[in-house]
């Protein structure tokens, strides 16, 4: 027997498969999936790589085939139908199928099993009672205690027993010895979800969500699997329509992976499941400790004790034994749904290949669907179902714009404008709740600059400015350097230099001024740094132990709080002018979100936008929560521009430590993609420097290519992949693949 083995070398860049002999002690334990340790190389030293099949012949010299030494001990085995999606996921995005393999297995090592122990009373009752007496007569009082126990119940657990009733091993150990006891140990797997009453509350459902619901139902029970889109207003069931559909794959024995974008949605989402389906829901993100997150891997590969598994993008990979089911993305349109590592793939586009050769259905489900999901629904490859109304008869927010800039001219230099403020001072006198966000990161202020010069101080190691915070430190974000605060301007010698604060701690120090009499909590990449912080914050506020949450886009993606009657979108357009072809999409996207957080209880809700641009298109449709109006306009400026989803896009990242060798190396990128494009229709655009041209002191630069078919990209990556690897110049530098980038 042989089997074919992927080795974990990757920054030898070997991606290729070696064939290795099994071991006769090997042959009936080792399967495809296993990471088995391996002779490799001349000095034939010990590495790990993943047997990805088996086979009686042997397609290489036989002499020359070496012999797996043994199975990784500690590992955990990747299903073989993982196996195959990553092998797909390598096709469709690059990278090196080690890359693709560890992608898929989301945990990478076997943990220390959590084991329950019990003592088990062997004696009759006669039997009992005579070794009772023994003790008693030989005043051997701890063995008495403990016998006496096991007598009025005959399973006791063992840690009740040494911490309760003070019996020490020794005295437990001394009776196992006499038959009078046993000790028996059974495997507990942690359950991360925190227990929550099962509701029995019976749902009534609106026209439209029974509408959604029967035409799936059908659907699967006639074994049609399909991708849905559900566009649903904030506030128009979504999530109750999920459940029902998973009620429906579950009843049928299969199960249902739920995925969110954020986890800081993880908490009010499994509690809602929790109440529907009990303890056969758990979650899988990376907030978990390594015991919890194996833990429920393994407890969804034995199947039978987990039916739905909620979590973020990893939580695709979930190894059901037999999904058949369905795979939900709800707030489908976030970008935290497309990988930033190597492969990039989209969790959208995998999960619908894994729903294809599981025989499974896929939802995607948001109130503001991504460009690319509403065009392939209108072009019949995904079936469209639309929720305009909000459930349980509630009303949409009432939406508000303000011009900042006129606000400027009435001498109001606050963040807060005067229609926002007067809605606080309102919410609070009523006791009711406020959300106040700020469309960017934590951190106390955005960066420092010079009145005399126009210097900004920036990173040694990154061409991105410093921001400052607290305490007086001033920190890059993206590689983590810090340095005290600076006093004078390092280019000219200026006192005159300051801060452009507009950090959500600002924010918080503000409205703490503002409103002394509130109760303010504050959600941001800095607060939610620990386990747990995420429920505590959320928590905290939905029993209404605040009366403000203030914070980044996190707070308006999902939540919902029936007491919010409020929701201020600070800095709303920030994200407008970026350059990213996506970014009004983003920006109608989270503005619609925010104003769906408010009056979503039984009293109506209100919405201020401050914006620097009310009349952009996406400002104002995100005003009316148009959803029609704003996507005819984004879609007609895509078609012209040649942009996703009309056209697709890939983006050829290059890095490198010597910057002339990098402009080298691209140029000549470019030449042989332009050489080799033949009759196929592409568009070349570069090299040029991304948002961020250094990170790290590694210089970088990217390569844009469009094309009106997607495949037409993949076989151009196979070919520069060739390209790059037969070619020495380029091993000093490291090339990547992004189809249709989140981020340019």
């Amino acid at each position: 027997m042989f089997a074919d083995v992927i080795v974990d070398i990757q920054h030898e860049k070997l991606d290729k498969i070696f064939q290795y002999r099994i071991p006769e002690r090997l042959k009936d334990e080792l399967h495809p999936g296993m990471e088995v340790i391996i002779p490799f190389g001349k000095g034939n030293r010990q590495i790990k790589g993943y047997v990805t099949s088996l086979s009686e012949t042997c397609n290489y010299d036989l002499s020359k085939v070496k012999e797996i030494t043994d199975i990784s001990r500690n590992s955990v085995a990747i299903e073989a139908r993982l196996i195959a999606l990553a092998a797909w996921m390598k096709e469709q995005y690059g990278g090196t199928m080690i890359q693709a393999l560890k992608t898929v297995l989301p945990i990478k090592q076997k943990e220390n099993a959590k084991v329950k122990k019990h003592l088990r009373l062997l004696l009759t009752e006669e039997e009992s009672r005579e070794k009772l007496a023994f003790y008693q007569k030989k005043n051997q009082k701890a063995r008495a205690r403990l016998l006496e126990a096991l007598m009025e119940v005959p399973v006791q657990d063992y840690e009740l027993v040494t911490k309760k009733l003070n019996v020490t091993l020794p005295v437990i150990r001394a009776l196992e010895e006499q038959g009078v006891l046993k000790i028996e140990s059974e495997q507990v797997y942690r359950n991360p979800v925190k227990q929550a009453k099962k509701s029995q509350q019976e749902i009534i459902y609106t026209e439209e969500q029974q509408h959604v619901i029967q035409g799936f139902r059908q659907d699967y029970l006639c074994g049609t699997r399909r991708t849905y889109l559900l566009h649903g207003v904030t506030g128009s069931g979504k999530t109750e329509v999920y459940m029902e559909m998973i009620r429906t794959v579950v009843g049928q024995g299969r199960q249902a992976i739920v995925l969110i974008p954020e986890i800081a949605l993880t908490y009010q989402t499994v509690m809602r499941f929790y109440r529907c389906f009990g303890d056969r829901v758990s979650i899988m993100n990376s907030r978990l400790s390594a015991g919890e997150r194996y833990d429920q891997m393994m407890r969804a590969k034995r199947g039978g004790e987990v039916d739905v598994m909620i979590g973020p993008r990893s939580a695709l990979f979930t190894p059901f034994p037999d999904l058949g089911g369905l795979i939900v993305i709800d707030e489908e349109h976030e970008p935290t749904y497309k990988s930033e590592q190597v492969p990039r793939y989209h969790a959208r586009e995998v999960a619908v290949h894994r729903a294809e050769v599981e025989d499974a259905s896929v939802v995607l489900g948001s109130a503001t669907p991504s460009m690319e999901a509403m065009y392939r629904a209108r072009l019949g490859e995904y079936q469209l179902y639309e929720m305009k109304n909000r459930s349980h008869m509630q009303q949409m927010a009432t939406v508000y714009t303000v011009d900042m800039r006129k606000e400027l001219k009435n001498g109001n230099r606050s963040i807060l404008s005067e229609k926002l403020q007067e809605l606080i001072e309102d919410r609070l006198n009523a006791k009711e709740q406020i959300m106040l966000f700020l469309n960017r990161r934590g951190g106390y202020s955005g960066f420092i600059s010079c009145r005399e010069c126009g210097h900004v101080v920036k990173c040694p190691h990154c061409n991105v400015s410093l921001s400052v915070h607290k305490g007086g430190k001033m920190v890059c974000h993206y590689c983590g350097y810090e340095q005290p605060k600076v006093t004078e301007c390092p280019e000219c010698g200026s006192r005159y230099i300051g801060e452009f604060r507009a950090g959500t701690q600002q924010i918080e120090d503000m409205v703490k001024a503002r409103f002394p009499q509130a109760r303010v909590l504050r959600m941001d990449m800095d607060t939610t740094k620990k386990k747990d912080s995420h429920e505590q914050i959320l928590s905290a506020f939905a029993n209404e132990e605040a009366d403000i949450l203030v914070g980044t886009q996190m707070i308006v993606k999902g939540h919902d709080f029936p007491k919010v009657t409020l929701v201020g979108a600070l800095a709303a357009d920030m994200s407008l002018y970026t350059d990213d072809y996506r970014s009004g999409e983003r920006t109608f996207q989270l503005l619609t979100q925010a104003a769906g957080r408010a009056g979503r209880g039984d009293r109506l809700g209100e919405v201020v936008i401050q914006t620097y641009d009310p009349e952009h298109y996406a400002i104002e449709a995100s005003a009316a929560q148009d959803y029609e109006a704003f996507y005819e306009k984004e879609i007609r400026y895509r078609s012209l521009m040649g942009y996703p989803p009309v056209e697709n896009l890939m983006a050829v990242l290059a890095a490198c430590e010597d910057e002339a060798l990098l402009e080298k190396a691209c140029k000549y990128l470019k030449e042989y993609i332009l050489r080799i494009k033949g009759q196929a229709q592409l568009n070349v655009i570069g090299p040029a420097s991304p948002g961020v041209d250094k990170i790290k002191d590694i210089y970088r630069r990217v390569i844009y290519v469009k094309a009106p078919e997607y495949r037409t990209l993949v076989v151009l990556k196979d070919r520069m992949e060739q390209y790059i690897e037969i070619n020495s110049g380029f091993q000093k530098m490291r090339i990547q693949f992004d189809f249709n980038p989140m981020n340019l």
